[in-house]
Protein backbone atom coordinates (compact mmCIF):
# COMPACT_ATOMS: atom_id res chain seq x y z
CA UNK A 1 0.00 0.00 0.00
CA UNK A 2 0.82 3.72 -0.86
CA UNK A 3 0.83 5.85 2.12
CA UNK A 4 1.52 9.68 1.64
CA UNK A 5 0.49 12.08 4.84
CA UNK A 6 1.14 15.47 4.99
CA UNK A 7 4.50 17.13 4.77
CA UNK A 8 3.87 20.18 6.59
CA UNK A 9 0.72 22.27 6.95
CA UNK A 10 -0.42 24.30 3.34
CA UNK A 11 -1.74 26.89 5.64
CA UNK A 12 -1.31 30.70 4.52
CA UNK A 13 2.38 31.78 5.81
CA UNK A 14 4.86 34.75 5.12
CA UNK A 15 6.45 33.78 2.06
CA UNK A 16 10.70 34.00 1.75
CA UNK A 17 12.30 34.40 -1.55
CA UNK A 18 13.89 31.69 -2.63
CA UNK A 19 17.81 32.99 -2.50
CA UNK A 20 21.10 31.30 -2.71
CA UNK A 21 23.29 30.83 0.14
CA UNK A 22 26.60 31.13 1.58
CA UNK A 23 27.03 28.33 3.65
CA UNK A 24 28.47 25.19 2.72
CA UNK A 25 26.18 22.05 3.43
CA UNK A 26 28.18 19.05 5.02
CA UNK A 27 27.07 15.72 2.66
CA UNK A 28 26.74 12.61 4.83
CA UNK A 29 29.61 10.03 5.09
CA UNK A 30 28.20 7.99 2.59
CA UNK A 31 28.10 10.43 -0.26
CA UNK A 32 31.36 12.77 0.76
CA UNK A 33 32.31 12.13 -2.76
CA UNK A 34 29.11 13.51 -4.31
CA UNK A 35 29.59 15.88 -7.35
CA UNK A 36 26.06 17.38 -6.16
CA UNK A 37 27.87 20.29 -4.39
CA UNK A 38 28.25 23.30 -6.62
CA UNK A 39 26.96 27.09 -7.12
CA UNK A 40 23.16 27.72 -8.71
CA UNK A 41 23.69 29.14 -12.21
CA UNK A 42 21.90 32.23 -11.05
CA UNK A 43 20.73 34.25 -8.26
CA UNK A 44 24.54 34.23 -6.36
CA UNK A 45 27.33 31.87 -6.04
CA UNK A 46 28.19 30.13 -2.66
CA UNK A 47 31.80 31.75 -1.99
CA UNK A 48 34.82 29.42 -0.40
CA UNK A 49 37.77 30.95 1.19
CA UNK A 50 41.20 30.14 0.28
CA UNK A 51 44.31 30.45 2.42
CA UNK A 52 45.33 33.79 1.63
CA UNK A 53 41.73 34.98 2.72
CA UNK A 54 40.96 35.68 -0.84
CA UNK A 55 37.55 34.34 -1.97
CA UNK A 56 36.73 32.39 -5.07
CA UNK A 57 33.45 30.32 -6.01
CA UNK A 58 33.52 26.81 -6.49
CA UNK A 59 33.15 26.41 -9.88
CA UNK A 60 36.98 27.92 -10.03
CA UNK A 61 38.36 24.81 -7.97
CA UNK A 62 35.84 22.23 -9.08
CA UNK A 63 34.84 22.69 -12.76
CA UNK A 64 31.76 20.97 -14.03
CA UNK A 65 30.30 20.96 -17.38
CA UNK A 66 27.10 18.76 -16.90
CA UNK A 67 23.50 20.94 -16.42
CA UNK A 68 22.99 21.84 -12.79
CA UNK A 69 19.26 20.08 -13.15
CA UNK A 70 21.37 16.66 -13.60
CA UNK A 71 23.94 17.25 -10.47
CA UNK A 72 20.53 18.12 -8.38
CA UNK A 73 19.26 15.10 -9.72
CA UNK A 74 22.32 12.70 -9.32
CA UNK A 75 22.64 14.02 -5.69
CA UNK A 76 19.21 13.57 -4.73
CA UNK A 77 19.77 9.94 -5.66
CA UNK A 78 22.37 9.31 -3.36
CA UNK A 79 19.33 9.24 -0.31
CA UNK A 80 17.40 6.63 -1.48
CA UNK A 81 16.36 4.02 1.07
CA UNK A 82 16.84 6.92 3.93
CA UNK A 83 13.26 6.50 5.98
CA UNK A 84 10.52 8.54 6.77
CA UNK A 85 9.97 10.80 9.25
CA UNK A 86 7.36 13.61 9.78
CA UNK A 87 8.89 17.19 10.18
CA UNK A 88 12.50 15.31 9.92
CA UNK A 89 15.19 17.34 7.87
CA UNK A 90 18.03 15.34 7.05
CA UNK A 91 19.91 13.84 6.24
CA UNK A 92 19.24 10.23 8.52
CA UNK A 93 15.44 10.54 7.72
CA UNK A 94 13.46 13.12 6.13
CA UNK A 95 10.10 13.96 5.43
CA UNK A 96 9.03 15.14 2.35
CA UNK A 97 9.61 18.95 2.24
CA UNK A 98 12.53 18.25 4.58
CA UNK A 99 13.90 16.18 2.01
CA UNK A 100 13.28 18.91 -1.35
CA UNK A 101 14.95 21.65 1.16
CA UNK A 102 17.94 19.46 2.07
CA UNK A 103 18.64 18.91 -1.55
CA UNK A 104 18.35 22.09 -2.70
CA UNK A 105 20.58 24.01 -0.06
CA UNK A 106 23.69 21.58 -1.40
CA UNK A 107 23.54 23.96 -4.47
CA UNK A 108 22.67 27.31 -3.00
CA UNK A 109 19.00 27.38 -2.68
CA UNK A 110 17.02 28.35 0.86
CA UNK A 111 13.18 26.70 0.90
CA UNK A 112 10.74 26.48 3.30
CA UNK A 113 9.98 23.27 5.52
CA UNK A 114 6.40 23.31 3.90
CA UNK A 115 5.20 21.90 1.03
CA UNK A 116 2.40 24.27 0.41
CA UNK A 117 4.62 27.43 1.29
CA UNK A 118 7.49 25.96 -1.42
CA UNK A 119 4.87 26.04 -3.83
CA UNK A 120 4.78 29.52 -3.78
CA UNK A 121 8.22 29.88 -3.74
CA UNK A 122 8.67 28.22 -7.00
CA UNK A 123 8.32 29.90 -10.51
CA UNK A 124 5.24 28.21 -11.34
CA UNK A 125 4.90 25.63 -14.82
CA UNK A 126 1.79 26.20 -16.26
CA UNK A 127 2.77 23.94 -19.52
CA UNK A 128 2.97 20.04 -18.67
CA UNK A 129 5.28 19.90 -21.66
CA UNK A 130 7.24 22.58 -19.96
CA UNK A 131 8.72 20.31 -17.19
CA UNK A 132 12.36 19.86 -17.14
CA UNK A 133 14.26 17.56 -14.69
CA UNK A 134 14.51 18.78 -10.90
CA UNK A 135 11.47 21.02 -11.18
CA UNK A 136 9.29 20.23 -8.07
CA UNK A 137 6.12 18.37 -8.44
CA UNK A 138 3.31 18.90 -5.82
CA UNK A 139 -0.12 16.63 -4.61
CA UNK A 140 -3.34 16.69 -2.82
CA UNK A 141 -3.99 15.05 0.26
CA UNK A 142 -5.16 11.58 1.02
CA UNK A 143 -8.33 13.62 2.44
CA UNK A 144 -8.18 16.62 0.34
CA UNK A 145 -6.79 16.71 -3.39
CA UNK A 146 -6.61 20.20 -3.94
CA UNK A 147 -5.43 20.91 -0.57
CA UNK A 148 -0.92 20.58 -1.20
CA UNK A 149 0.48 18.12 1.45
CA UNK A 150 3.47 16.89 -0.58
CA UNK A 151 6.56 17.12 -2.80
CA UNK A 152 9.09 15.65 -5.09
CA UNK A 153 11.67 16.24 -7.49
CA UNK A 154 11.28 15.03 -11.25
CA UNK A 155 14.33 13.11 -12.09
CA UNK A 156 13.11 11.98 -15.46
CA UNK A 157 10.80 12.83 -18.45
CA UNK A 158 8.78 10.91 -20.75
CA UNK A 159 7.83 13.69 -23.27
CA UNK A 160 5.89 11.09 -26.11
CA UNK A 161 3.81 9.54 -23.11
CA UNK A 162 3.18 13.25 -21.10
CA UNK A 163 4.38 11.38 -18.05
CA UNK A 164 7.64 12.06 -15.51
CA UNK A 165 9.18 10.25 -12.69
CA UNK A 166 10.27 11.93 -9.60
CA UNK A 167 11.99 10.94 -5.92
CA UNK A 168 10.62 12.00 -2.82
CA UNK A 169 10.22 10.65 0.80
CA UNK A 170 7.69 8.72 0.96
CA UNK A 171 6.01 7.52 4.45
CA UNK A 172 6.28 3.45 3.07
CA UNK A 173 9.31 3.87 1.09
CA UNK A 174 11.68 6.23 2.56
CA UNK A 175 13.10 8.02 -0.30
CA UNK A 176 12.20 6.10 -3.56
CA UNK A 177 11.39 7.38 -6.65
CA UNK A 178 7.53 6.95 -8.60
CA UNK A 179 6.11 7.46 -11.84
CA UNK A 180 3.27 10.02 -12.35
CA UNK A 181 1.39 7.28 -14.13
CA UNK A 182 0.65 5.60 -10.42
CA UNK A 183 -2.88 6.22 -9.74
CA UNK A 184 -2.95 7.77 -6.95
CA UNK A 185 -0.52 10.27 -8.10
CA UNK A 186 -2.57 10.71 -11.03
CA UNK A 187 -5.72 11.93 -8.99
CA UNK A 188 -3.75 14.19 -6.95
CA UNK A 189 -1.51 16.03 -8.94
CA UNK A 190 -1.85 19.90 -8.29
CA UNK A 191 0.98 21.22 -10.25
CA UNK A 192 4.71 21.95 -10.71
CA UNK A 193 7.35 24.36 -10.18
CA UNK A 194 10.97 25.58 -10.44
CA UNK A 195 13.62 26.98 -8.60
CA UNK A 196 16.78 26.75 -10.66
CA UNK A 197 17.41 28.92 -14.28
CA UNK A 198 15.43 27.61 -17.41
CA UNK A 199 18.00 24.94 -19.16
CA UNK A 200 17.99 24.12 -22.99
CA UNK A 201 15.71 20.40 -23.25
Amino acid sequence: MLLITGCGSSRRAPVQPVLPTSQTVVVPPSTSQSSGSGSPQSGGVSAQTTQNGQSQTPSATAPDNRKLSERIVEYARTFTGVPYKLGAAGPSMFDCSGYTRYVFREFGYTLTHQSGIQYRECRKIDNYADLQVADLVFFGSRRDIRNISHVGIVVSIDRERGSFSFIHASVSKGVTEESSTHPYFMMRYIGAGRIIPDEDQ
